[in-house]
């Protein structure tokens, strides 16, 4: 078996598409995070909706995605970049698990803002693990960028 788990949460598909392209270039087992309530379909009412649950640190119940990870070594961890940080559903699964000794590898989509706090998010939230060097994805993701990556920091280990 794989020890590598792909997690990610998308609302629009972007990160889908990088978790995905992730996912076959690893052979690592692909996870969605679907909260109990989904964002509205629409940016303006999603945004507001987003920078509400970030500004009261708001963790939504998850139906989906977190499943234990005791089998998985490295864990790939995936957001849209929402306001210089997580998607409040992958905080909710950040804030669900022991990272203690597993290798965590950050991965988000942004429209021109990179990581921001992501990286450093995660960090917090998984103090106890050893974290690699992600990638930020601005549109489009290709194969040939998640393959320099993936070669950059040396997967597989």
């Amino acid at each position: 078996m794989n020890n590598t788990l792909i997690v990610y949460y998308s609302l629009f598909q972007n990160t889908a598409n990088l978790a995905l392209e992730i996912a076959i270039q690893t052979g690592g087992t692909i996870r969605e995070l679907i909260p109990d309530k989904n964002y509205s379909f629409d940016y303006n009412t999603a945004a507001k909706e987003v920078r509400n649950q970030i500004s009261r640190g708001f963790c939504p119940k998850l139906i989906s995605g977190s499943e234990p990870i005791d089998d998985y070594q490295t864990i790939f961890i995936g957001s849209p970049n929402w306001f210089k940080t997580l998607a409040p559903p992958v905080m909710s699964f950040l804030r669900q698990h022991d990272f203690t000794g597993k290798t965590i590898i950050p991965f988000c989509t942004h429209g021109g803002g990179g990581f921001c706090q992501i990286e450093s998010n995660i960090a917090i939230e998984c103090s106890k693990s050893i974290m690699l060097l992600g990638i930020a994805v601005n549109g489009t993701v290709s194969s040939e960028e998640v393959a320099k990556w993936l070669e950059k920091i040396g997967y597989p280990f």
